[in-house]
C-alpha cells in the first residue's frame, strides 16, 4: 500500500472519529435536582407557533450543534424571610406580619416554560428578590381584606388566603409555593394583645365557674356517697359478722379432726422414725467401718509412697547432681589442659621462632666473617664490649663503704703498698672473663689473652 493513500485513510478515521466524539458530547442528561432548558431552534407547540424553550425534568437530550444550546436550572428549595410591617388591616389597623416562605421552580410543564422564559439566566439573589416582592404584595392584599379578629382567631382561613394568592402570582414566573410559617401577628395599637388578654380573662372566668359547678357536684356526690357507704358498710358488717361465727364452727370442727388424724400420724411417724434410726445406725456403723479400713489402706500406700518416692526422687537428685559435678570437672580439666597445652605450643613456637632466628643470624654472621667460627666470635664480642665491661663495673659501682681504714705498712713484696693490695683484692673479686668464658662452655680468643694454670685454681678459689 502506498503511504500517501495510507495517510489518507488515518486522516479520514481521525476525522470521523472527532465528529462522533463531537456528536456523542452534544448528547446531555438532566439530573434528577435539575431542569435541562434548550434554547434556540426547538421547534413549535400544538398551535403551531414557535417555542421560546424546550424543558426536560429527567431523561436526556441531543443538542444540535450551532441550531441549539442549553442550561440547567436548580430546583433546590428557597427560602425567603418576609419580615412585614405596617401592614393596613380591613379596620385601618396597622399589624406586623413575620414569616417565612419556602418556594421552588416548579416541574409542571406549563410552570416550566413560564421559569425557563423568565427565571433562565438569573442568579439566586435576583430570583429570591422577585419571589420576596411578589409575596410581599399578595400578602398585604391578604391582610386588607380580613379583619383582626379573623386573623388571629383563624390562623388557618389566613394561611389558606395568602397561600392561594402567593401560589397564583409565583406560577406567572415559574415558582411554585412549597411551605408558609407565619412566626408572630403584632399591631402598633396592642388591639390584638388586649383581644388575647380578654380572651384569657373569659376562660379563666369560665374555669373557676366550671370548677365551682364541680365542687358542688363533687360535695353532694360525696353525701351521698358516704350514707351509701355506711348502709352497705353496715349490712356487710352483719353477714360478714354472721359468715365469722359459722367459719368459726367450721373450724373448730375441722381443728378438733385436725388434731385426731397428727396424733395418728405423729404416732406411726414415731415408730417408723425408731425403725429408720436403728437401720440407718447399723448402715452407719458398717459404712464407718469400711471407710475406716479404706482410710487406713490409704494412709499406709500414702506413706510408702511418700518415702519410696522421695527416696526415688533423692537417688535421682544425687545422681543429676554427681553427674552435673563430673561434668563440670570434665569440661574444666578439658579447659585448662587446653589452656596449658596452647600456652606450651605458644611458648615453643615462640621459643623456635627465636632460635631459628639467632641460628639464622649466627649462620649469617659465619658467612659474613668467611666461614670463620673465631672471627665470628670475635665480631660478637667486639659489639658487646661495651656492655661487657659495663656490667664488670656495675658489679662494684654501688658497694658502699662508709669508712675504710688501712694500716700502711710501707712498701711490701714487689715494691706493692698495703692499699695497693687492698684495691688489686678488690677488683679481683670480679670475675675474670676467662672463668666466663669457661662457665659458658666456651674458650678464651686467643687475642683476648690465655688463661695460665697457675691462675685457675686461684680464681676458682675466689
Amino acid at each position: 500500500m502506498q503511504p500517501e493513500i495510507l495517510i489518507a485513510i488515518c486522516v479520514i478515521v481521525v476525522i470521523l472519529f472527532a465528529l462522533i466524539m463531537g456528536i456523542l458530547s452534544r448528547y446531555r442528561k438532566c439530573p434528577s435536582d435539575k431542569i435541562l432548558v434548550i434554547y434556540g431552534k426547538v421547534g413549535s407547540d400544538r398551535n403551531g407557533q414557535a417555542r421560546s424553550a424546550k424543558c426536560i425534568h429527567g431523561g436526556a437530550a441531543f443538542i444540535l450543534p450551532i441550531l441549539q444550546s442549553y442550561q440547567f436550572m436548580d430546583l433546590t428549595p428557597i427560602s425567603l424571610n418576609v419580615d412585614l410591617k405596617n401592614a393596613l388591616s380591613k379596620q385601618n389597623i396597622r399589624v406586623d406580619v413575620p414569616s417565612r416562605f419556602t418556594v421552588g421552580i416548579s416541574t409542571e410543564p406549563t410552570i416550566m416554560q413560564n421559569a425557563a422564559e423568565r427565571l433562565l439566566g438569573l442568579k439566586m439573589n435576583e430570583i429570591q428578590e422577585l419571589a420576596k416582592d411578589i409575596i410581599l404584595g399578595q400578602l398585604r392584599l391578604v391582610i386588607a381584606t380580613m379583619e383582626i379578629e379573623e386573623i388571629n382567631a383563624d390562623r388557618d382561613k389566613f394561611l389558606v388566603a395568602v397561600s392561594n394568592n402567593v401560589e397564583i402570582e409565583l406560577k406567572k414566573i415559574g415558582l411554585r409555593l412549597i411551605n408558609v410559617n407565619l412566626t408572630d401577628i403584632n399591631d402598633e395599637s396592642g388591639y390584638i394583645e388586649a383581644l388575647g388578654k380578654e380572651a384569657a380573662a373569659k376562660a379563666i372566668n369560665d374555669a373557676k365557674k366550671s370548677v365551682a359547678e364541680k365542687d358542688r357536684d363533687g360535695e353532694i356526690g360525696q353525701a351521698n356517697a358516704r350514707r351509701d357507704q355506711r348502709i352497705q358498710v353496715a349490712a356487710a358488717n352483719a353477714t360478714a359478722i354472721k359468715g365469722e361465727n359459722e367459719s368459726k364452727i367450721e373450724i373448730a370442727q375441722s381443728e378438733a379432726l385436725r388434731r385426731e388424724r397428727e396424733a395418728e400420724a405423729m404416732r406411726i411417724a414415731t415408730a417408723a422414725e425408731a425403725v429408720q434410726a436403728a437401720k440407718a445406725k447399723e448402715e452407719a456403723y458398717v459404712a464407718q467401718q469400711q471407710a475406716e479400713q479404706t482410710r487406713a489402706a490409704l494412709e499406709t500406700a500414702t506413706q510408702q509412697a511418700d518415702v519410696i518416692v522421695k527416696a526415688k526422687i533423692a537417688k535421682e537428685q544425687a545422681e543429676i547432681e554427681a553427674e552435673a559435678q563430673a561434668e563440670v570437672a570434665r569440661r574444666t580439666a578439658q579447659g585448662e589442659a587446653d589452656a596449658l597445652f596452647a600456652k606450651m605450643e605458644a611458648q615453643a613456637k615462640g621459643t623456635q621462632e627465636i632460635l631459628s632466628k639467632q641460628a639464622a643470624g649466627m649462620r649469617e654472621l659465619v658467612v659474613a666473617a668467611g666461614g670463620d667460627a673465631d672471627k665470628a666470635i670475635r665480631l660478637i664480642i667486639a659489639n658487646n664490649m661495651e656492655e661487657l665491661m659495663k656490667i664488670q663495673v656495675d658489679a662494684i659501682k654501688n658497694i658502699k663503704i662508709d669508712k675504710v681504714t688501712v694500716w700502711d705498712g710501707g712498701s711490701g713484696k714487689d715494691g706493692k703498698t698495703a692499699t695497693a693490695d687492698f684495691l688489686s683484692g678488690m677488683l679481683k673479686s670480679i670475675p675474670p672473663m676467662s672463668e666466663m668464658f669457661d662457665q659458658a662452655g666456651m674458650d678464651l680468643p686467643k687475642f683476648l689473652g690465655e688463661k695460665t694454670t697457675s691462675e685457675a685454681p686461684q680464681t676458682l678459689d675466689q
